[in-house]
């Protein structure tokens, strides 16, 4: 287990891995390392930018933060899980990045009655029947992203597509979203392992197959990987490409042209306009020096959000009943980056998804928004949760 070290100081106060003294305690566990990191570190510098517009308090308390690098391994996720419960004492969690290492956190979580926040990973077994009353999806339900994908897809009346995702819950969530919506021919779908960088055997199978439309799951560094594969193969820009969770600002940065035409479904921008973003991504932009991902917005959203949730227990955090409750209540009112935003009864998101296009932009790129697929989308596990 790997933790991220060093005091943060922000605005005059030191958020590090202080006692159980502080007012209020969160533990952070995210990927901070390897080639996924820079999913980890986006929400955790979203998270902490916020912390820092607030003054260093959540509802006039304190902030002390301890941060974890989880690794992508299950099994560091859960020691950390412990480590926040039974030695760290945290008030709330906050991060809980990729499926797989979260499904591994599940346990430990739902007995600790801690508010747990996830600012990426949410995969349909704790939208359904594994839901938690303490564990909050705030950044989105696997399959929402992708559904919104195969709606569009159908919409332009694409009659076949061929589907790729990495082999773990969230690619089988991803895959599964796209198919919900899309009613067209499955030319195949296809599974690499996780943390597969090489794809030519799999672009070289795809050409054969020669589908009316791709849509793929590649997060991070596998995207990146992907896209300039399938650019050198002479099919970006000829094939019809659709995503989701590997277009954005990290990657566009890395991909810059090569990206062009590519379409993905996102829940978040830096173009949407609303008072909160507009801020957001300044502040962001003046900080890191660079355009927040969808990520960092999730991250920013998660301080945001126990700030209310604070508020409204009036800084006892102590009575965990009442602050999940509070988080849960919080959902709707606090200050989004996403300008509307809800927990449905099994605390997934209710929330608008889009389509964007990246279009070339002088010598640039550039992100334009085609389409609100989806208004107040409810994913469709709910019914399967115990939660009412």
């Amino acid at each position: 287990m790997k933790k991220v070290t060093g005091a943060i100081v922000l605005a005059g106060f030191v958020l590090a891995a202080a006692s159980a003294h502080a007012d209020v305690t969160v533990g952070f566990s995210g990927v901070m390392s390897g080639p996924q990191a820079v999913l980890g570190q986006d929400q955790h510098d979203g998270f902490m930018l916020a912390i820092e517009q607030l003054g260093g308090k959540f509802g006039g308390q304190k902030v002390n933060v301890v941060s974890e690098d989880d690794q992508l391994k299950p099994d560091v996720g859960a020691q950390i899980m412990q480590k926040f419960i039974e030695s760290d004492k945290v008030d709330a969690i906050v991060g809980l990045g990729f499926s797989n290492v979260l499904m591994a956190e599940l346990r430990r979580i739902k007995e600790s009655g801690v508010p747990a926040i996830a600012t990426n990973a949410g995969p349909a077994p704790i939208a359904g029947k594994m839901c938690a009353t303490n564990l909050f999806e705030l950044a989105w339900q696997n399959d929402s992203m992708s559904e919104a994908m195969g709606q569009y897809v159908q919409d332009l009346g694409l009659k076949s597509a061929y589907l790729m995702a990495p082999s773990y819950q969230a690619g089988k969530d991803k895959l599964n979203g796209f198919k919900r919506y899309y009613k067209g021919k499955i030319v195949k779908e296809v599974y690499t392992p996780l943390g597969q960088l090489d794809y030519s055997a799999e672009i070289s199978n795809l050409r054969a197959a020669k589908p009316d439309a791709l849509f793929v799951f590649y997060p991070g560094g596998l995207g990146i990987n992907f896209i300039r594969q399938l650019g050198q193969a002479g099919l970006m820009g000829h094939l019809p490409f659709f995503s989701e969770s590997l277009i954005d600002s990290n990657t566009l940065v890395a991909l810059k042209t090569q990206a062009v035409g590519a379409i993905y479904g996102a829940t978040w921008s830096p173009i949407l306009d609303n008072t909160q973003n507009k801020k957001f991504v300044k502040a962001y932009k003046d900080k890191y020096g660079r355009t927040p991902s969808e990520y960092a917005a999730n991250g920013y959203d998660a301080a945001y959000l126990l700030n209310e949730a604070v508020q409204k227990v009036k800084g006892n955090v102590a009575d965990r009943v009442a602050f999940v409750a509070a988080v849960k209540e919080a959902g709707s009112t606090f200050p989004t980056v996403r300008g509307k935003f809800a927990f449905n009864t099994n605390n997934m998101p209710v929330q608008n998804v889009y389509a964007f296009k990246v279009v070339k932009d002088g010598d640039q790129v550039a992100v334009r928004q085609l389409a609100t697929v989806f208004t107040d989308h409810k994913d469709v596990y709910a019914s399967q949760c115990s939660m009412k």
